[in-house]
């Protein structure tokens, strides 16, 4: 898992502990989102999607949506399971050292985090932990 790359970002609320963990936390449940449908769907189809209240975000709600990652990765089938269960490992690590609210900093991370999950999840984890999972 290569978090480094994060550094990259001038963001001050990036740089922090939570706001790491919002970071990956968008990431997460960006993959889900994207999993639940079809490729053909637009992910806004997603019952995740749906129920996330973009812009409206507390960290009690990104919380509920966490706890429910193990249940929605099974229930759907997501592919690189393990890769997805690790960085949610890593993103609740996160929110738990840190106790900042989200407010408009959390919650524009999360959105930027969440609409490009894919690419950032792939630069978590490179492709030789990709190979490993398959």
């Amino acid at each position: 898992m290569k978090l480094d790359w994060l550094n990259d970002f001038s963001d001050p609320y990036l740089k922090t502990i939570s706001g790491q963990g919002v970071f990956l936390s968008g990431i997460i449940l960006g993959m889900l989102a994207r999993y639940q449908v079809d490729k053909a769907e637009d992910i806004d189809s997603a019952p995740i999607f749906k129920q996330l209240m973009f812009g409206k975000m507390q960290r009690r709600d990104l919380l509920r949506h966490l706890s429910r990652v193990p249940e929605l990765i099974r229930a759907y089938d997501i592919p690189y399971k393990g890769l997805v269960e690790k960085l949610s490992g890593k993103a609740g690590d996160l929110l738990l050292k840190g106790t900042a609210e989200m407010g408009v900093d959390g919650n524009f991370v999360f959105s930027v985090a969440f609409l490009n999950a894919s690419e950032y999840f792939w630069r978590i984890f490179g492709k030789a932990e990709i190979d490993k999972q398959e």
